[in-house]
């Protein structure tokens, strides 16, 4: 009796943990192993549905291809709180072969990348594609770890609890390796209505 009773609240207190708490996202549906955003060498543009943000980001380097990566996201809802997305933009281009550093403007969220190879540098340069929820403003920032560990690497970065959202980037670019580490800027966003315009 009791095992059939824990069968039935076990998903109720998962749901109003997932309401009301953190909880962890994952797994995250990529697709097929075999899908990818791009091809090695090639331009891409990956946007999440309305009202998705980006929560994960896959990639491999393949240093016969160019010092190129393939690259895949996952997508995933706002939390209801935010409401819908106001607007969306692409952000101005980071170039190839520099460092960079980049959040979404007016209090935006990143929902996709667009990205295009060049071959004189073995580099990508790269836009976000950002969505803003009503005056909704960021709180509680801060930069993940590198990601690849290490130039060269795979690359797996999640975000593992609900309500944070990446607001962009700063990547170092090795000329020796031709490769980028990433660290994402991660924030927490108001439930509420904020005054500020550009943060």
């Amino acid at each position: 009796m009791d095992l059939v009773l824990l069968c039935v609240f076990l998903p109720l207190v998962t749901m109003a943990w997932g309401q009301y708490g953190d909880y962890y996202y994952g797994p995250y549906n990529y697709g097929d192993n075999d899908e990818w955003a791009n091809v090695y060498r090639q331009g891409f543009n990956f946007q999440c549905p309305h009202g998705q943000v980006i929560v994960a980001i896959r990639s491999v380097f393949n240093k016969k291809e160019g010092s190129d990566r393939l690259w895949n996201y996952a997508c995933m809802p706002a939390a209801q709180s935010l409401g819908e997305p106001t607007e969306c933009w692409w952000e101005e281009i980071n170039r190839a072969g520099t460092e960079w550093y980049q959040t979404c403007s007016n209090n935006g969220l990143v929902a996709g990348f667009q990205s295009q190879y060049f071959p004189s540098v073995l580099d990508r340069e790269w836009q976000f594609y950002c969505c803003r929820y009503s005056r909704r403003c960021p709180y509680s920032c801060w930069l993940t770890t590198e990601h690849p560990g290490h130039y060269g690497e795979d690359m797996d970065m999640m975000m593992y609890t609900y309500d944070h959202y990446i607001r962009g980037a700063t990547t170092t670019f090795s000329a020796v390796d031709r490769d980028r580490q990433w660290k994402f800027i991660v924030c927490r966003m108001t439930e509420y209505d904020c005054p500020f315009q550009n943060v």
